[in-house]
């Protein structure tokens, strides 16, 4: 299994620059890049120095995260979304990162989940008519808050097996998963093919429906049954790669480096009791 770096944990302070450096120094394999950290890059250097990077580095880019609010949106809103689609795509074909997390909305009002379902569905479907075209694939993320219109696993995992396309799947997010309840038969029945991308975490021991992003902790430091997630997905023959992330302002004040270093070891030594790193 690859280890990978999401920027989410050091967004506060650092850099692409930074975060690509120090991650290339501490051995990760793989990093996901953020689209504000991708705009923000790109005020300084170019597209060809991020090829240059990637070309003389170990670590390469696994996807951006993320297109983030895709349902429920105004036209005009919409247009934004797909125009930073279009921004990634360009970027993404030159070093070679073909994937992006994309995410539903939050506070949609009184739809219900039939409604909901629908519209995810038809706005997922628009972009990955434009992914298909330009070969990339689409990681749909629930987020395990009760105001997301898509906060559980079998949810999330309904409207992918809908859209019922190849490069379309599934975001396992632990600190998601475990926020809302959702429940181990249900990854365990999944086709393993259509989980694109899993990260890591943990979370403080607080009630389920009160955790938010502040809470999370690193691997191994809380209250979310990783070992169960674990033996899950090597039991459903998943092999693929694991990344770190951490919202925690908290960490967000480390210095950087301490917090990309202690990210990797708090992964290792939990993920190294399931899979070879």
């Amino acid at each position: 299994m690859k280890i990978c770096f999401n920027q989410a944990t050091t967004m506060k302070y650092s850099t692409l620059e930074k975060d690509l450096e120090l991650c290339e120094k501490y051995g990760y394999d793989l990093i996901e890049i953020r689209i504000d950290k991708l705009k923000d890059y790109l005020q300084r250097n170019t597209v060809e120095d991020l090829v240059e990077f990637f070309h003389n580095s170990h670590i390469k880019a696994f996807a951006f995260n993320a297109l983030e609010f895709i349902s429920f949106r105004t036209e005009e809103d919409f247009k934004g979304i797909l125009k930073d689609f279009k921004l990634i795509c360009d970027v993404g074909e030159k070093i070679g990162c073909r994937q992006v997390v994309v995410v539903p909305s939050f506070d949609v009002g009184d739809y219900t989940v039939e409604e909901i379902k629908k519209e995810t569905v038809g706005k997922l479907n628009i972009l990955a008519d434009i992914a298909e075209k330009r070969n990339f694939k689409l990681a749909f993320e629930f987020v395990g808050y009760p105001n997301c219109s898509v906060n559980r696993f079998e949810q999330a995992y309904d409207i992918v097996k809908t859209v019922n396309k190849e490069h379309v799947g599934i975001v396992l997010d632990c600190f998601h998963f475990h926020a809302m309840l959702s429940q181990l038969v249900d990854l365990k029945a999944i086709d393993v093919n259509k989980l694109f991308i899993f990260h890591i975490d943990d979370a403080e021991n607080l009630p389920f429906g009160v955790l938010r992003d502040k809470h999370r902790l690193w691997p191994g430091d809380g209250a979310i049954d990783l070992d169960g997630i674990l033996k899950t997905l090597k039991d459903i023959g998943y092999d693929g790669m694991v990344s770190i992330e951490l919202f925690r302002p908290e960490y967000w004040d480390w210095d950087i480096e301490e917090a990309i270093k202690v990210g990797k070891e708090k992964t290792i030594e939990i993920v190294s009791k399931y899979f070879d790193l």
